[in-house]
């Protein structure tokens, strides 16, 4: 019998992302004096369509509706009784991204006793949880809610976690969750159809990770203390190779890097970075390339789970993107002022 689901998922993937904000939009939102005008140009969108519903006047309240969009996006799509296991696997694999940076958030707030921003998105909040983990005081606080959630495979991460103040450890802590959370993405990636290819995704995402972590390294002059940072599942560049790379300065790195795009990565942020002095530099010409190159991979495929990650991706850069629109909207800086830093 024919198997409707991924024909049907994909269908509805590409449909909805072609309600995506554009660089169009982008432009119009660039010609609004306020918020509220600036979600006018792009009422067309799906996110647009939301924010019709909605009273946000203020960068703080539309920041909030943006992360609970999304959530309810992807909890919506999971909802479909004619999706595919596989889609339903790759979308909670992926989103514990979210429960990484809460988790991070939350040992801040035990660090400084700050109250942190927390993202209303994820597994840990999906349980009803992440007020919970928000007022955590201690690690056996955070510990106890990631078993509930089945999320222990994190725990070992925060394994030597100080709240001392020591920097090292909070660096170190941090590069064990996002570590852990790319090693089971790949294995759920791998257990997939067309795992081979989401794997290489997954894979050249890891390798932009390295590669960000040892050009900043190398231009702030901390390549001995970096080696630690950095992630053993890439692609390419393995944490073996980035320890390779790190003994370099970063007129030599481009010649050190013989996969052609990565080369041109690392011209952009040399040049970028001689040009500007700008540290965060780096951080722009990533994301962009890393863009690009899970667009060359994901964006064709149909009739696949990839067109979910690729959905998630795109998603995530739409509201990144509108984030930033909307934070220089009420800051008053000119949109061609941070155009450079949206990925388009």
């Amino acid at each position: 019998m024919f198997d409707t689901k991924y024909p049907f998922i994909s269908a509805y993937l590409k449909g909805e992302e072609a309600k995506i904000i554009t660089s169009e939009h982008v432009n119009s939102m660039s010609m609004a004096s306020n918020i509220q005008d600036a979600l006018g140009t792009i009422r067309e969108t799906d996110i647009g369509s939301y924010f019709e519903e909605l009273e946000a006047k203020s960068f703080n309240a539309v920041d909030e509706y943006l992360w609970r969009y999304f959530a309810q996006r992807i909890n919506y799509i999971d909802s479909f009784k004619l999706l595919p296991e596989d889609i339903l696997k790759i979308s909670k694999a992926y989103l514990a991204k979210y429960d990484v940076l809460n988790i991070k958030a939350t040992l801040q707030n035990i660090s400084t006793g700050k109250k942190g921003r927390m993202l209303p998105i994820g597994i840990i909040h999906n349980n009803g949880l992440l007020n919970k983990l928000s007022a955590a005081q201690n690690l056996d606080n955070i510990t106890k809610i990631l078993t509930r959630c089945k999320l222990g495979n994190y725990i070992p991460a925060l394994e030597g976690y100080t709240t001392t103040g020591e920097t090292k450890s909070k660096f170190l802590t941090e590069a064990k969750l996002d570590s852990e959370y790319y090693k089971n993405l790949l294995k759920i990636a791998r257990d997939t159809k067309d795992g081979s290819i989401l794997s290489k995704a997954i894979g050249l995402s890891i390798d932009m990770a390295n590669l960000q972590i040892v050009s900043r390294a190398i231009i702030e002059g901390i390549e001995l203390n970096a080696t630690a940072y950095t992630f053993p599942e890439g692609y390419i560049i393995t944490n073996k190779v980035a320890k390779e790379l790190l003994s370099c300065k970063l007129t030599e790195l481009p010649q050190k890097l013989e996969n052609p795009q990565y080369k041109h990565v690392a011209e952009e942020i040399l040049n970028s970075y001689s040009n500007t002095g700008r540290v965060t530099a780096v951080d722009e010409i990533i994301d962009k390339y890393k863009f690009r190159l899970l667009k060359e991979i994901l964006s064709p495929r149909v009739l696949s789970p990839l067109v979910m990650a690729w959905y998630l991706i795109r998603k995530e850069i739409e509201i990144r993107n509108l984030r930033l629109i909307l934070k220089a909207i009420t800051d008053s800086i000119p949109t061609e002022e941070i155009k450079e830093y949206l990925v388009l």
